[in-house]
C-alpha cells in the first residue's frame, strides 16, 4: 500500500489448514470464495506508530511533567491537582526566585480551537493570544520571574465518594484530557514551570491563597522573602462590568466578567491584578465591581473608639466549643479576639493535620478540667456547572 503504510491481514484459525495445501500462491479471491472463510479483518498501521510500539521504553522521550495530587489535610482525599514541568537539563539547584508571575489558565493563556467554550479534547486548545508565549518566556529567562499557573478547575473530579453511583469513565476522562493538554502547553513553553488545579470549594480554590501557599512551600520560598512588590496575577475574572469597547471598525458590546475571584485573589495575596488585556494587550482598565467590598464600609473614629461588647462569656467552669465553616468565616479570629482571653484551649485540625491528633489532645486537655474550643472546616457541597 501507498503513502508508507503497511497491511496485515488476519483470516480465521480455521482457514490455514485448507489453504495450507495449495499447490499456488494463495490469492485474495480465494480467500473470499473459500468455504470455511467466517472472516477477514484488515489492519492499517503507520510504520511510525509500529516503531514506537516496539521501542523500548529506556529509549522513548521522557515525560518531562510529573503530576501529584494533594489535599487540604490527612483526613480528605486530595482536591488538588498539581503538573509541573522541568526541561531537559534544567539544573534545579537554582536559588529560588523570589519574583512570581501567576496566571489563570483558561481565557487567559489559552482559549479552545474550536471555538466552543470548554474543550472537546486534549488537543482542543489555542493559545489566547499569540503574544503569550514570548511573554512567559521572557519573564523567566529574561526577567529573572517564577511562572506558574493557577486555575479553578470544578468540573474535574479526582475522587469520587464513596455514595457515589454514577458513571465514572466519563469524569475520569476529563481528568486524562486535562492532564494530556496541560503537558502540551507546558512543553510547548519549554521553561520550568507549573500549573494547580483546584477542583473542590476548599483553601486551594481562588480566591482563597491555599495554592499560593503551595507553590511558594514547591520553590522553597518563605512566605515573607516572595517579592510582593514586584509579583503580580493576571487573569480574566476580574469583576468587570459590561459595557462598550471600542476597535477600529467602531464600537462592539463588551460583556461582564462571570466573577471577581481573581481580582480578589491577588488583593488576597498582597500582590498587583491584571486583566488578560491588560497584561498582553496593554489595554485600559476597564471599571469592575465586587459583591462585597470592605472599602465600601470603612470603620469610623467613633466605631473603632467604642468598647465592644459582649459577645461570648464562659457560663460554666467547663466547656467545650466546637467551631465549624468554612474557609474564611472567622473561626480563628472568633477565637483569638472573645475565648484565648477566657483560657480557652485551642484544637484545630488545620494545624494538626488529622481528626484522630485533634481527638486525642481534646480528651487531654478535658481530663485536665481545660475549657476547649474544636475548630474544623467544613468542605461545600460542589455544584453542577460551577467554576
Amino acid at each position: 500500500m501507498g503513502n508508507g503504510k503497511r497491511a496485515m491481514r488476519l483470516s480465521h484459525p480455521r482457514l490455514s489448514k485448507g489453504l495450507c495445501r495449495a499447490q499456488r500462491p494463495v490469492s485474495v479471491s480465494d480467500l473470499l470464495t473459500h468455504e470455511r472463510v467466517s472472516w477477514i479483518i484488515c489492519l492499517t498501521f503507520q510504520e511510525s506508530a509500529v516503531a514506537n510500539f516496539f521501542t523500548p521504553a529506556s529509549q522513548k522521550p521522557k515525560e518531562r511533567t510529573i503530576w501529584t495530587e494533594r489535599g487540604p489535610n490527612d483526613d480528605v482525599p486530595a482536591t488538588l491537582l498539581v503538573g509541573r514541568y522541568v526541561p531537559q537539563g534544567h539544573d534545579e539547584r537554582q536559588k529560588p526566585r523570589t519574583k512570581i508571575a501567576a496566571f489563570d489558565l483558561d481565557s487567559t493563556l489559552i482559549t479552545t480551537s474550536s471555538g466552543k467554550k470548554h474543550a472537546g479534547s486534549g488537543t482542543d486548545w489555542k493559545w489566547w493570544n499569540s503574544r503569550v508565549p514570548g511573554v512567559l518566556r521572557e519573564l523567566y529567562l529574561e526577567k529573572g520571574y517564577q511562572v506558574v499557573v493557577l486555575s479553578n478547575q470544578a468540573g474535574l473530579t479526582l475522587h469520587f465518594d464513596a455514595s457515589y453511583k454514577g458513571p465514572k469513565s466519563s469524569i475520569q476522562k476529563r481528568v486524562s484530557t486535562f492532564k494530556q493538554k496541560c503537558s502540551a502547553i507546558l512543553g510547548n513553553l519549554d521553561i520550568p514551570v507549573s500549573i494547580y488545579a483546584a477542583t473542590e470549594k476548599d483553601i486551594y480554590r481562588k480566591p482563597r491563597i491555599g495554592m499560593w501557599n503551595e507553590v511558594c512551600e514547591d520553590y522553597d520560598i518563605r512566605a515573607s522573602e516572595v517579592d510582593l512588590k514586584n509579583s503580580f496575577f493576571v487573569g480574566d475574572a476580574g469583576g468587570r462590568m459590561a459595557g462598550l469597547g471600542h476597535t477600529g471598525e467602531g464600537a462592539s458590546p463588551l460583556a461582564k466578567d462571570f466573577s471577581c475571584s481573581d481580582r480578589n485573589f491577588a488583593h488576597n495575596v498582597g500582590i498587583a491584578y491584571m486583566t488578560p488585556e491588560e497584561y498582553f494587550l496593554q489595554e485600559p482598565p476597564r471599571k469592575f465591581h465586587r459583591d462585597f467590598d470592605l472599602a465600601n464600609f470603612p470603620f469610623s473614629d467613633a466605631a473603632a473608639s467604642k468598647k465592644d461588647d459582649v459577645v461570648f462569656e464562659a457560663r460554666n467552669p467547663q466547656e467545650l466549643v466546637i467551631f465549624c465553616g468554612p474557609p474564611g468565616a472567622g473561626k480563628s479570629t472568633f477565637f483569638w479576639k472573645h475565648l484565648e482571653p477566657l483560657g480557652y484551649e485551642r484544637v484545630n485540625q488545620d494545624a494538626l493535620k488529622s481528626r484522630d491528633k485533634c481527638v486525642r489532645l481534646a480528651k487531654e486537655l478535658l481530663l485536665e478540667g481545660r475549657s476547649v474550643t474544636i475548630g474544623r472546616c467544613r468542605r461545600l457541597p460542589r455544584r453542577s456547572g460551577s467554576i
